[in-house]
């Protein structure tokens, strides 16, 4: 694109320059048949040179069209260029946008299984407190059933000692009694052997 560009800016400045020089040409041609004085040589300088300004202004013209239709070409392609880039970035916007759903996609899916798993942990640490609850229920129960047999124990203890003593005033009284038994056999059968010898 740049060398085209080069040509068509020397190609214009050429144009130009012969436009230029036949204005110079028409201006110098009336000029020099002012000098001469005769009217004949001014009618035909001074048509040569509307003649000359004619053709230069036509180069002129044609140029300055050249030059607009190469700024109208040059802005269409840079429209085109930024159309382009503006679809190339619309393209990106949107592989961007489909990316990012797809991200947003997997965090979500991860999400629900975290939650899931998470909704999962409490029921089961529901239920571990529940069962610990229980357990304590339990360990109450039994230490109430542990301090109520020991109140027994402790009770049984008591009778059995009190059963004991009992038990051994009871031996005496039976060697007390049974003394006092043998006695009184010996005693009714020293009577029945006095009566059987009177």
């Amino acid at each position: 694109m740049t060398p085209v560009n080069g040509s068509r800016r020397r190609q214009r400045s050429t144009r130009v320059a012969v436009a230029v020089l036949l204005l110079v040409l028409a201006a110098a041609a009336v000029a020099g048949a002012a000098v001469t004085g005769s009217w004949v040589a001014v009618t035909i300088a001074g048509a040569a040179a509307v003649l000359l300004g004619a053709v230069a202004t036509k180069i002129t013209h044609s140029e300055l069209m050249a030059s607009r239709r190469d700024a109208a070409r040059d802005r269409a392609e840079q429209a085109q260029a930024f159309r382009e880039v503006d679809e190339r970035r619309s393209l990106e916007g949107v592989e961007f946008a489909a990316d990012m759903q797809g991200r947003i996609a997997q965090r979500e899916a991860v999400v629900s299984r975290l939650e899931g798993r998470l909704a999962d942990a409490a029921a089961e640490l529901a239920e571990a407190r529940r069962q610990v609850t229980a357990e304590q229920e339990r360990a109450e129960t039994a230490e109430k059933e542990t301090g109520r047999l020991a109140e027994r124990l402790a009770d049984a203890e008591e009778r059995a000692s009190d059963a004991v003593v009992r038990v051994a005033e009871l031996e005496q009284e039976i060697d007390v009694l049974t003394a006092q038994w043998q006695a009184a056999e010996a005693a009714l059968a020293e009577q029945n052997r006095m009566r059987k010898g009177a």
